[in-house]
C-alpha cells in the first residue's frame, strides 16, 4: 500500500485537502509535515482524528507530544491565519470518516492556562486535573462515563487524576474558534469531545518540561483514547474492533525501524555470558583439588573484543526521544538501559563493581526466593548414586543436537542454527541462536531430553522465532528477559519427564551461592556451605560456585528458580505456554507484545517446541494450567 508522503506545506490549500480525501477513501497512509512543525498523520481508514492546536499567545510545552503515537492526529498551529484551512480539512476528515463508518470522533486536546496554586500545609503531592469538555447539547452520556473511568486510571507521580465534565457552548482551547462551527454536528454523525489537561507536566514559572511526568501522562493517556475510540466505535460506528489495541498505530516510523536496529547491532557485538565465563575452568578444578580447597583458583577469561566507551558513546546516540508510539519508547528505553549495564560489567570485569552492576540487572536475591531455595534444600536428600549409567560425551550430544536442529529446519528454513563443540565453552550454552558445547561435557542418557528441550527446545526456538519477528529485540532480547526465558527452559525439562530432584536440588543451590556472594562471602566459603552444610559433591559444589563467582560475581544463577516459580504462577491462573516462545521476551512485558500482535506490528512465531507435540506433555501442562502449588510441583518431580 502506498503512503502520501510529500514536502512540508506552508499552507493548508485545495489540493492538499483532496489528496488527503483521496488517500482516505482508498485506505491509503497519510502523513505529512504542516506548517514548519505541525504534522498530520492518519495510520488508514479509522472513525476518530485526534487534534491539538498550539497556542498563539502562550508557550506550551510538552504537550503536543501527548498525542504523538495515536493512528490518526493533527498538529497545528493556533495562528488565525491557518485556521481556515485546518477547519476545511477537519471537515472534510470528518465528512469521509461518516461516510466509510456512519459516525467520526474529533477530540481536541489542550493544555489548560496556569492557574495559581493555593497554598497548603499539606505535604501530600499535588493531584493533577483533566476536564472532559463537552456540548450542552446531544450529550453521549455513555460514552463520557467511559472515557472518565479510563482517565481515572492514569497515574502521575502516583497521583490519580481529577476528572470532571465540563458543559461549554464551544468546545475548544482558550481564546481559539471551535473546529467545526456548525451546530448540527452532532446529527451529522461527528461527536466533538475536548480533553483539557492541567499541564503537571511542567514548570508553571519557566516551563522547563519534565520527562518522567510526561511519560506517564502519555503513556497513561494513550491508553485510554484508545479505550475511548474502541467504546465509540462499538456504539456509534459500523467498525467493530476486536481489542481496543486494534486502533492503535499499524505503520511503523523510520525512526522506529532505525532505534531498533542500532539497539540490536550494540546487543550482538558482545556476549555477556562468553565474557565472564573462564576458559580453563577444568585446570581450575583440578588447581583447587589439589589444594584441598582452600586456595581460590586462578580464572582466565577472554579477550574483550569491544571497547565499553564506545560501545557507551553509540548507545547514547540512538535518539530514542524521537519515538512517538509510548509502548515502543518504553521498551527501548528499558533495552538501552539494560545496555548500559552489561556494557559496564564488561568494563568492570574482575573488579568488585562487576557484582553490583550484575545486581542492577539481574536483581538481588528476594526473601522468599531465599526461603524457598532453602526449604527445596532441606526437602530433597543429596544424592546418594555412584554416578553409574551412560553418558554422553561431548561430540556424541553434538550429533544427537544436531539431528534434534534437522527437525526445525525441515520446519522452517530459515533456522539455521548450528552446534560447535568447543575447547573455550565449559559445560553447554547458546550464544546468538547457536549451540556450544565444552569438550569436557557430558550428559546422562536420562538427561539428554531434557537438555534438548531447555537448550534447543527453549533458547534456540525463542531466538528464531524473535528473529522472524519486524522487531530485533525479540531475539537479541527485552529487557529483563532472562527470569522467562531460564523459567521456560526449566519447565521444558518438566514437562518431558526429565526434572528430577537432583536438578532442582541444583537450581537451589544456586540461590544459595548467589545470596552467600552478596553478604561477602568468598570463593571458598561457598564452597564450603555447598559441599558440607548441603551435601553436594565437591565437583557439583566447585562448579556452581564457579559459575556465581565468574567475573567478580555473577548473580544470574538466581534466576532460573525464579522464574520457574513465577512461570508456574502464570500458568496456574490457566494462561497460555506458547504466547512465551514468540521470542526472547519478559513475563511482564506480556501486555506489550499483546498488544503489538493487535496492532499487527507482530506475528506468531513459525515454530514451537518439538516435545509439545507429546501427548504426555500435554497432560503435564494441563495440570500446571489447572493450578498446582510449587510444594506438589517438586513432589512430583521427586517421585
Amino acid at each position: 500500500m502506498n503512503d502520501l508522503r510529500h514536502e512540508v506545506v506552508d499552507s493548508i490549500h485545495d489540493e492538499l485537502i483532496e489528496e488527503v480525501r483521496t488517500g482516505l477513501e482508498k485506505g491509503i497512509p497519510v502523513r505529512r509535515k504542516l506548517m514548519g512543525w505541525g504534522r498530520l498523520h492518519i495510520d488508514r481508514q479509522l472513525p476518530f482524528i485526534c487534534v491539538y492546536r498550539r497556542p498563539p499567545q502562550r508557550p506550551d510545552a510538552g504537550t503536543k507530544q501527548l498525542l504523538l503515537g495515536e493512528a490518526a492526529y493533527i498538529l497545528a498551529p493556533g495562528e488565525p491565519e491557518f485556521q481556515p484551512g485546518l477547519r476545511q480539512l477537519i471537515k472534510i476528515i470528518t465528512e469521509t470518516q461518516v461516510a466509510l463508518f456512519g459516525a467520526s470522533l474529533l477530540l481536541e486536546l489542550w493544555s489548560a492556562p496556569h492557574r495559581p496554586q493555593i497554598e497548603t500545609t499539606e505535604s501530600k503531592p499535588h493531584q493533577p486535573t483533566i476536564h472532559i469538555v463537552i456540548s450542552q447539547h446531544d450529550v453521549p452520556t455513555a460514552l463520557l462515563e467511559r472515557l472518565e473511568s479510563f482517565l481515572l486510571r492514569i497515574k502521575i507521580a502516583g497521583q490519580t487524576p481529577r476528572v470532571s465534565l465540563d458543559y461549554r457552548k464551544h468546545i475548544a482551547p482558550p481564546d481559539l474558534e471551535p473546529l467545526l462551527k456548525d451546530g448540527s454536528n452532532v446529527k451529522q454523525g461527528v461527536v466533538i469531545i475536548g480533553l483539557e489537561v492541567e499541564p503537571v507536566y511542567r514548570d508553571a514559572e519557566t516551563g522547563e518540561v519534565f520527562p518522567f511526568e510526561l511519560k506517564e501522562l502519555h503513556h497513561g493517556l494513550a491508553y485510554a483514547l484508545k479505550r475511548c475510540f474502541y467504546s465509540f466505535a462499538h456504539t456509534f460506528t459500523t467498525q467493530r474492533p476486536a481489542h481496543y489495541h486494534e486502533l492503535g498505530r499499524h505503520a511503523m516510523t523510520s525512526a522506529v525501524w532505525d532505534t531498533d536496529r542500532q539497539l540490536a547491532e550494540i546487543s550482538d557485538r558482545f556476549d555477556i555470558l562468553l565474557h565472564v565465563t573462564p576458559v580453563n575452568a577444568l585446570h581450575a578444578w583440578k588447581a583447587f583439588q589439589a589444594n584441598k580447597f582452600e586456595q581460590v583458583p586462578e580464572f582466565h577469561y577472554r579477550s574483550r573484543p569491544v571497547d565499553p566507551d564506545l560501545l557507551k558513546r553509540q548507545l547514547y546516540q540512538i535518539p530514542i526521544e524521537r519515538i512517538e508510539d509510548p509502548t515502543l519508547a518504553y521498551i527501548f528505553s528499558a533495552k538501552r538501559d539494560e545496555l548500559s549495564r552489561q556494557i559496564t560489567m564488561i568494563a568492570d570485569r574482575n573488579t568488585p563493581r562487576f557484582m553490583h552492576g550484575s545486581q542492577q540487572v539481574y536483581g538481588e536475591v528476594e526473601d522468599w526466593l531465599l526461603q524457598l531455595a532453602q526449604q527445596m534444600l532441606e526437602k530433597i536428600p543429596p544424592i546418594t548414586t555412584d554416578g553409574d549409567g551412560d553418558y554422553y560425551d561431548a561430540h556424541s550430544f553434538a550429533e544427537i543436537a544436531r539431528e534434534e536442529m534437522a527437525y526445525y529446519k525441515n520446519h522452517y528454513p530459515g533456522f539455521q542454527a548450528r552446534v560447535e563443540v568447543r575447547e573455550d565453552v565449559t559445560g553447554i550454552l547458546v550464544s546468538h541462536g547457536h549451540l556450544l558445547v565444552g569438550t569436557d561435557f557430558q550428559v546422562s542418557a536420562t538427561r539428554v531430553n531434557a537438555t534438548l528441550a531447555h537448550e534447543v527446545g527453549t533458547h534456540v526456538v525463542t531466538y528464531y522465532n524473535g528473529r522472524s519477528q519486524p522487531f530485533h529485540q525479540l531475539y537479541a532480547g527485552m529487557a529483563a528477559y532472562e527470569p522467562l526465558q531460564e523459567g521456560l527452559a526449566v519447565l521444558s525439562e518438566y514437562l518431558v519427564g526429565q526434572l528430577d530432584s537432583s536438578r532442582l536440588r541444583l537450581l537451589a543451590g544456586r540461590v544459595l551461592a548467589v545470596h552467600s556472594l552478596t553478604q561477602g562471602a568468598t570463593f571458598v566459603e561457598t564452597f564450603r556451605e555447598l559441599a558440607v552444610r548441603y551435601r553436594f559433591s565437591e565437583a557439583v559444589a566447585f562448579n556452581i560456585t564457579l559459575r556465581v563467582y565468574r567475573g567478580g560475581g555473577f548473580t544470574k544463577d538466581a534466576v532460573y528458580l525464579r522464574g520457574l516459580a513465577t512461570l508456574l504462577e502464570y500458568l496456574g491462573e490457566g494462561n497460555d505456554l506458547e504466547l512465551l516462545f514468540l521470542g526472547k521476551i519478559a513475563l511482564e512485558h506480556l501486555p506489550f507484545i499483546e498488544e503489538l500482535k493487535w496492532r499487527k506490528v507482530l506475528k506468531a512465531g513459525p515454530l514451537r517446541p518439538r516435545y509439545l507435540d507429546d501427548p504426555e506433555v500435554t497432560e503435564r501442562l494441563k495440570r500446571l494450567q489447572q493450578g498446582q502449588t510449587l510444594q506438589q510441583f517438586v513432589e512430583e518431580c521427586m517421585q
